[in-house]
């Protein structure tokens, strides 16, 4: 992972801050599941090259209409943890294992 300083000197030269900015490079195809997707699009291209492009006209719309639904499971995923963590409170205060 590439790591860039950066100084920022206000005004009076006095004061400093550092900044780490945290370049990434553009993540390939590292899963297998992509790459089964893909081939299996390119499957459906040499089958029927119009559904293929409606296919991928059609993602980003579905993924657009479906981002609510994940946001409101990130939600539900956050507040069943804050209540675990409510309830496993005393425990952990007494030494339960952790």
């Amino acid at each position: 992972m590439n790591s860039v300083r950066v100084q920022h000197s206000f005004s009076h030269g006095l004061l400093f801050r550092s900044y780490n900015i945290v370049l990434k490079p553009p993540k390939p195809f590292t899963r297998i599941e992509d790459m089964i997707k893909f081939i299996l699009w390119l499957i459906l291209l040499c089958i029927s090259w119009p559904l293929a492009l409606v296919a991928l006209v059609l993602y980003p719309i579905v993924w657009l209409l479906l981002l609510p639904l994940r946001l409101v499971g990130i939600t539900v995923h956050a507040v069943f943890a804050l209540l675990k963590s409510i309830v496993m409170l005393p425990a952990r205060i007494l030494g339960g294992a952790r």
